[in-house]
């Protein structure tokens, strides 16, 4: 089946992100309980769908090994950051109820850059007893927290109290922080080291985080393997040139400013958010956006996924893109279109591999999310 919608991503993403340093801010090694693996042939694989010398900050999955103390798939990451010629940045993954202290400074003596915390299942209306102590580790070794702040967290207002009383750990919230956004990207604007990850599964919510904090806190992070990075960084490169970013500015957020912190650096001087909370929409893309997201939930719905679920919600989408009176919006639709024709095509022709025909309806919704209008000003 022919590639040529997917083509024109790939030649708009060389156009918008930086020929060299970019670095993914946010992906996992090993094996998973749900599961998911990936191993650091077939991450480095998909750093080169972006570029030959694109680089990743890598943890530990919820790996089945984990206890005692993450040690195992601690070690394995380690490891596999040594073997790999400097493209994989290694950090240690944290269980707060499993010594936690102990466990991050055998790490970082063993050459661990970061710390990830991944909260499961607890809110942060509370704060868990060893979560100071870890902010005080990192601020020791200079190091950077990685924190999960996605999905199954009900509210995160106590991790800004935490947080503000260690301003000089850099804190990178994972997943755009779509957990509690307003409240955490409203309570951290004082922090001058908190960054945000652009991990997330729906274009509006990176969008919306360009009007929400600075652009030099925002970092690029796909979530492998549950993103790609070529499918990550076309969404953020595309929200970013959204939200006005000229390509110096695209540069920091492609990788620039997560060097900058791994390095020991300060993060690049904050400006204010460059797009404004209340902007003009066309209503076309935004039902293209709703039908897509909508199908990729139907897809998702049960295991195993069946990309045939979506069909229905890309001929609606596609209904979208036939009206013959759109506006400015023209071009984005005829674009969308192509690529959810082909789609569409190999679903109904069954091809086995579920990404390719996944991956062109992510670029569809990114672009339904991230047109700039005729006209329009951030």
């Amino acid at each position: 089946m022919s590639s040529s919608a997917y083509d024109s991503v790939i030649a708009e993403l060389k156009q918008l992100a930086p020929q060299g340093g970019v670095l993914d801010a946010h992906c996992h090694l090993g094996r998973d309980q749900d599961g998911s693996w990936l191993n650091p042939g077939a991450l480095l694989a998909a750093l080169d769908e972006v570029s030959g010398s694109a680089r990743a900050v890598v943890v530990p999955l919820q790996d089945p090994d984990r206890r005692p103390a993450y040690r195992l798939p601690n070690d394995r990451v380690l490891e596999w950051g040594r073997e790999s010629g400097g493209r994989l940045t290694a950090y240690c993954r944290l269980d707060p109820d499993d010594d936690p202290v102990a466990e991050a400074g055998r790490c970082l003596a063993r050459g661990a850059r970061g710390i990830k915390l991944h909260p499961r299942g607890r809110d942060w209306e509370s704060v868990h007893p060893a979560v100071p102590a870890i902010f005080a580790v990192a601020r020791e070794a200079g190091v950077p927290i990685l924190l999960h702040a996605g999905r199954d967290l009900r509210s995160m207002g106590a991790l800004v109290e935490v947080a503000l009383q260690f301003p000089e750990v850099a804190l990178v919230l994972a997943h755009a922080g779509i957990a509690d956004q307003a409240v955490l990207t409203t309570g951290l604007a004082r922090h001058p080291r908190v960054l945000y990850d652009t991990s997330c599964f729906a274009p509006y919510d990176v969008v919306e985080l360009f009007a929400q904090v600075p652009a030099e806190r925002i970092v690029f992070g796909s979530d492998a393997p549950y993103g790609r990075p070529v499918e990550g960084l076309f969404l953020a490169m595309r929200a970013a040139a959204y939200a006005g970013l000229d390509a110096d500015d695209r540069a920091l957020v492609a990788g620039g400013t997560m060097r900058a912190v791994l390095d020991g650096n300060e993060p690049p001087a904050a400006t204010p958010p460059r797009l404004a909370r209340v902007r003009p929409v066309a209503g076309s893309l935004v039902r293209v956006a709703t039908y897509m997201m909508m199908g990729f939930s139907a897809v998702l719905s049960a295991p195993p996924p069946l990309p045939s679920r979506a069909l229905s919600w890309i001929e609606l989408a596609r209904g979208v893109c036939r009206d013959p009176d759109p506006g400015g919006a023209g071009p984005a639709l005829a674009r969308i279109d192509n690529l959810l024709d082909t789609a569409e095509q190999l679903i109904t022709a069954q091809d086995t591999d579920l990404r390719r025909a996944l991956r062109l309806v992510h670029a569809a919704v990114t672009i339904a999310a991230t047109e700039r209008l005729p006209g329009r000003r951030s």
